[in-house]
C-alpha cells in the first residue's frame, strides 16, 4: 500500500472477523524499540473515554475488541502485535487508530524499514504498508481501521508527532492529568493505583481527506462501565479513571510464612502430585489436563497463551482425551480448546509431548485435517521444543485449499512457565485463589518427574561438531553445523525466556543482521562461522539495561563468556568514570573482567576486578587515547553432555547469564541520556 490508500478486508479474504496487525520496524545498532498504541474513535474523531487509549498499561479491552500481544523477535529487532475482533466492536467505534512512540529522546528516524503489516486470523498477510522516513517525529500512525457501511477498511496513515504518546493521546480526546496523581486503574477485577503523569502538548495530525465514516447505527454499545467501587465509597462520588502513561510496577511477593512442618522431610500436599507419574503417556495426559484446567480458571492467563494465537477473549472451556471420526479410525486429540464471545465458537486441537518426545507430522496433519473438515481454527502444537524463527517445528505438508481456514501453531512448555511467572511474581491475577492456582501449576511444571523442562538436548549433532572443531576436520557446509546452530537459537531463546520470567522484563534475542536477511540464510552464515572460528554467540536485550548481554561459548576451549557493553558518560572526567564504575561493581564479582574500550578500537587497558578495586586509575590508557566505552566480562567452563545432565552444556549457559545478571548488571545504571530520558517518559 502507498501513504493515504484504503481498501476494503472483504476484498482481501473471507476470512476478516479476527484480524492481527503488525508493526515492526529494524534498528541499525541492534536496540532500538517502540511502544505500541491503539485508540477507538467515535464519530467525532475523539475517544469515548479514557478507557479506550490501549497501551502497554491497558493491553486489553474488556469486550474482547482489541488485545495487545507480547513482541514477536525478528533477525533484526522485533515486532509488535495486535489482535482486533472486528465482531466484538462497539457499533459506535467508528475508527481505530494504530501508533507506536518511541521514548528516552529517541526518534523514529533511528529505526529502518518502518512497516505495518495486516493478517487474518490464521495468520496469512493481507496487506503490507512501510513507512517513508520518519524524521525526527516520536510518535507514528502507521494505520487505522474505519467502518465503511456494513463493512471494515484498512487506511495507510504514516503521519507523525513531535511530543510524543501523550501529545498523541491528548489530541485524541484523552485527559492526561496537568499534575503528577493519583488515579484507579482497573485491570480485571482489580483496582490498582497508579501514577498519572502531565500531558505534554501534541501536534495534531491531519488525516487524508474525504474518510468522515459513515453515521452510527442505531442501538450502540454503552460506554465501558466505570470501576468498581468498595462498599465503604459506595455512596461517594469517585473520580473518573484516567490513563496511567508510565507503565506500572507490580510489588513483589511477601515473605512466606514460616512452615508447620516438624522438619524438611515433611512434603506439603500438592493440587497436582507428581509422584504417580511412570509413562511418558501419564505424563503428557497429566500436563494437558492441569495446563487446560489452569487456564479456565485463571482467566488473565488463559488468555495471555490463547491471545498469541489469534484467539478471542470470550468464555473459554477446555476438554481433554476428546474423540473425533477421522477414516476408520478415530483420533484422540491431547485437548481441545472452545471460546464463545459473541454466540461465536473458536476451537483449537492440543497436541502434547513431553521430556525428549518429538512431535509426529502424521499425527499433526491428521488433526489439521480433522480440524479443516470441522470448521475448527487451530491446531496447537506443545512440547519442550523452541520454535525457530521463520521455521515450522514439525515438516507438515498443509493443503494449500485448508491454508486459509486452520492454523498451526507451536508453544513450548517454557513459554507456558514464562508466562505464569510473569503473572504471579510480577502482574498479579486478581486474588490469592488464582495465584494459589498459577503456583500449584508452575510448581508442577519444574517438577524433574513432570516432563515439562523445556529444552534440554543439544541433539545428536552436538559432540560430533565439538569433536569436528577440536580436531580441526569439520568443514563449511556440513549439515551437522547448521543444526548445532538452530540448537543454539531454541536455547537462546528459552535463555530470555527464564530471565524474562525472573525479572518481569521483557528479554528478547538481538540480531546485529542486515535489514531483509532470510533467517535461514542467516543461520546457514552463523554455521560456517562456527566451522571456521568454533564459536557460538547471541546477544539479548533486556529492557532497561546499559547495553546488551553478550553471550559467547568458545567450542574450542570449552568456556563460557558472558559480558556487556556500554558507552562511556557524555560528560565529566574519565578517572571519575572509572571510579564511580568500580564503586558501583563492589559487591560484583572478583573475577569480572574489566576492559576499557579506547578511541580507534585499539585494545585498551585490562584486568580483575580484584586487580583494579585499589588502583582504579589503572583503566585510564596509558597513551592518552579516549575512553569510548567499558566491557565486563565473566568466564566459566561449559558443560560437556547434551542431555539434562547437572553439567550440561544447556544448564551452564542458564547459569552463566543468571549469575552475570544477578551479580553484575544489576549494579549498572543506564547511561545519563537514558535515565533522564526515562524521568521525562515518567512524566508523559
Amino acid at each position: 500500500m502507498t501513504k493515504g490508500s484504503n481498501t476494503a478486508l472483504s476484498a482481501l479474504s473471507e476470512n476478516t472477523g479476527s484480524v492481527i496487525v503488525s508493526l515492526g520496524w529494524s534498528s541499525p545498532a541492534g536496540d532500538g524499540d517502540a511502544d505500541v498504541s491503539v485508540l477507538l474513535l467515535g464519530q467525532d474523531g475523539k475517544v469515548r473515554s479514557d478507557a479506550d487509549f490501549y497501551f502497554y498499561n491497558n493491553p486489553v479491552a474488556a469486550d474482547g475488541s482489541v488485545q495487545l500481544l507480547d513482541k514477536t523477535p525478528t533477525e533484526d529487532g522485533n515486532e509488535d502485535r495486535i489482535g482486533f475482533d472486528l465482531t466484538a466492536v462497539p457499533p459506535e467505534v467508528d475508527r481505530m487508530v494504530v501508533a507506536a512512540s518511541r521514548y528516552d529522546g529517541a526518534h523514529f528516524g533511528e529505526l529502518d524499514d518502518l512497516r505495518v503489516t495486516l493478517s487474518d486470523a490464521v495468520g496469512e498477510t493481507l496487506l503490507r504498508f512501510t513507512v517513508g522516513d520518519a524524521g525526527t517525529v516520536s510518535a507514528i500512525i502507521f494505520g487505522e481501521l474505519y467502518r465503511r457501511g456494513d463493512e471494515w477498511k484498512f487506511r495507510a496513515v504514516g503521519q507523525g508527532y513531535d511530543s510524543g504518546l501523550a501529545g498523541l493521546a491528548t489530541d485524541f480526546g484523552v485527559d492526561v492529568d496537568d499534575d503528577a496523581e493519583t488515579a484507579v486503574e482497573v485491570v480485571d477485577d482489580m483496582a490498582v493505583t497508579a501514577a498519572v503523569e502531565p500531558a505534554v502538548n501534541g501536534r495534531p495530525v491531519g488525516v487524508p481527506p474525504g474518510t468522515a465514516p459513515e453515521p452510527d447505527p442505531p442501538g450502540a454499545l454503552d460506554a465501558v462501565p466505570a470501576p468498581r467501587r468498595s462498599a465503604d465509597e459506595a455512596g461517594a462520588p469517585k473520580p473518573a479513571a484516567r490513563p496511567r502513561t508510565a507503565k506500572k510496577r507490580a510489588a513483589p511477593p511477601s515473605t512466606p510464612p514460616k512452615s508447620l512442618a516438624e522438619n524438611d522431610s515433611w512434603k506439603p500436599a500438592r493440587l497436582f502430585p507428581v509422584s504417580a507419574l511412570k509413562s511418558d503417556r501419564d505424563r503428557e495426559m497429566r500436563a494437558t489436563s492441569v495446563l487446560l484446567s489452569v487456564m479456565t480458571q485463571v482467566p488473565r492467563f488463559g488468555r495471555r497463551l490463547t491471545a498469541a494465537f489469534g484467539a478471542p477473549s470470550g468464555r473459554m472451556e477446555t476438554f481433554t482425551e476428546v474423540s473425533l471420526p477421522h477414516g476408520d479410525t478415530p483420533r484422540r486429540p491431547d485437548g481441545v480448546i472452545r471460546i464463545e464471545r459473541a454466540g461465536k465458537l473458536w476451537t483449537a486441537l492440543l497436541e502434547t509431548k513431553t521430556n525428549g518426545n518429538a512431535l509426529k507430522a502424521d499425527q499433526v496433519q491428521a488433526y489439521m485435517d480433522i480440524a479443516a473438515r470441522r470448521g475448527y481454527e487451530a491446531v496447537i502444537t506443545l512440547s519442550n521444543d523452541v520454535a525457530l524463527e521463520g521455521s515450522p517445528l514439525v515438516d507438515v505438508r498443509i493443503d494449500r485449499r485448508r491454508k486459509h481456514q486452520v492454523a498451526l501453531w507451536h508453544l513450548s512448555w517454557a513459554e507456558v512457565a514464562h508466562q505464569a511467572q510473569m503473572l504471579i511474581r510480577h502482574e498479579g491475577v486478581g486474588n490469592a485463589a488464582r495465584t494459589w492456582l498459577l503456583q500449584e501449576l508452575l510448581h508442577y511444571l519444574q517438577h524433574e518427574n513432570s516432563g515439562c523442562h523445556g529444552f534440554q538436548n543439544m541433539g545428536s549433532a552436538w559432540v560430533p561438531v565439538r569433536n569436528g572443531i577440536s580436531d580441526e576436520t569439520l568443514c563449511q557446509g556440513d549439515p551437522r553445523a547448521l543444526e548445532v546452530v538452530e540448537s543454539w537459537e531454541r536455547l537462546v531463546r528459552q535463555v530470555c525466556l527464564r530471565l524474562g520470567g525472573e525479572l518481569g522484563q521483557k528479554v528478547l534475542p538481538a540480531q546485529r543482521a542486515r535489514r531483509g536477511t532470510d533467517p535461514e540464510a542467516r543461520r546457514m552464515q552463523l554455521a560456517d562461522r562456527l566451522c571456521v572460528e568454533g564459536r557460538l554467540q547471541a546477544e539479548l536485550r533486556v529492557e532497561q539495561a546499559p547495553g546488551l548481554l553478550t553471550i559467547g561459548a568458545d567450542l574450542r576451549t570449552g568456556r563460557l563468556r558472558t559480558s556487556i557493553e556500554f558507552p562511556a558518560p557524555e560528560q565529566g572526567y574519565p578517572l571519575t568514570w572509572v571510579k564511580r564504575l568500580v564503586r558501583r561493581l563492589a559487591e560484583a564479582p572478583a573475577d569480572l573482567h574489566v576492559e576499557t574500550l579506547v578511541e580507534g578500537g585499539t585494545g585498551g587497558p585490562r584486568g580483575t576486578l580484584e586487580r583494579l578495586r585499589p588502583e582504579p586509575a589503572d583503566m585510564l590508557p596509558k597513551g592518552g587515547e579516549a575512553i569510548t566505552g567499558f566491557r565486563l566480562s565473566l568466564f566459566k567452563n561449559m558443560g560437556n553432555s547434551r542431555g539434562n545432565a547437572e553439567s550440561s552444556f544447556i544448564r551452564s549457559v542458564d547459569d552463566a547469564v543468571h549469575r552475570f545478571h544477578s551479580t553484575v548488571m544489576v549494579h549498572l545504571d543506564a547511561p545519563t541520556a537514558r535515565r533522564t530520558g526515562a524521568r521525562e517518559r515518567a512524566r508523559v
